[in-house]
């Protein structure tokens, strides 16, 4: 017979609901009711569906927090500090872009079922890919507020490599980001093009609409300057 002590250690000492302070903290009660149960599910396969697009949502949300932050740093002139923020804003959208191999294991036939209870659902409304948008420009802006302040171009970044060190890397990092922004909308096509053919989305967006946004590229000019490097080596 004990007097509870042992348990009374570990008992929860944070407000909210569940029966741990993890599950408190993390509000897992909360955050497991927002897919729909079984018996409302159209098809079993809402849930990976949803899970899929719930868990991106988050990981943009936390994307777009850490290059928010990384402007700012890059206009405060803590360069390295906002180029590691960056980096964990790449690898969140890395694990997103993986992720989609999950709507790969539906069936295209199954799928129409989860379809019919989308209503006008599209990714184009995704609060995580508005946001990106902005805070992808944001951190442009600022990176060329830095070369001008520097009196510097992004050639000359490149080719002094060692003596702009800090921007050089940031400048890297947002290529990084840059690229994977256009992986993701690639898988992302596949994943359309997987399921439904070559006919129309939700919002009557027909795919091959999808596949002309490939080609964007938010920071030209990091992209650019590898060809004027080419040029200029004469190889």
């Amino acid at each position: 017979m004990t007097d509870g002590t042992a348990d009374d250690h570990f008992a929860p000492i944070l407000e909210g609901v569940g029966q741990s302070d993890y599950e408190r903290y993390l509000r897992t009660d909360e955050l497991l009711s927002l897919q729909k149960p079984a018996a409302e599910m159209a098809h079993r396969d809402e849930l990976l569906f949803q899970t899929v697009h719930q868990s991106s949502e988050l990981w943009l949300k936390h994307a777009c927090f850490e290059l928010e932050a990384a402007a700012q740093l890059v206009g405060d002139g803590s360069i390295a500090e906002a180029t590691r923020l960056v980096g964990r804003a790449v690898l969140g959208l890395s694990l997103i872009t993986d992720q989609l191999a999950m709507l790969d294991r539906m069936s295209p036939w199954e799928y129409q079922e989860v379809r019919k209870v989308l209503g006008h659902g599209s990714g184009f409304d995704s609060p995580g890919f508005v946001e990106v948008k902005r805070v992808t420009l944001l951190l442009g802006q600022a990176f060329q507020t830095a070369l001008d302040t520097a009196g510097v171009s992004p050639e000359r970044v490149y080719r002094q490599r060692v003596e702009y060190g800090d921007l050089y890397a940031l400048a890297e990092a947002m290529t990084d980001w840059d690229g994977s922004l256009r992986a993701w909308r690639y898988r992302h096509v596949l994943v359309v093009e997987r399921m439904i053919g070559d006919v129309v989305g939700t919002q009557g967006t027909p795919v091959d609409q999808l596949r002309k946004l490939l080609s964007h590229r938010y920071y030209p000019e990091l992209w650019q300057v590898r060809t004027r490097l080419t040029e200029a080596a004469g190889t």
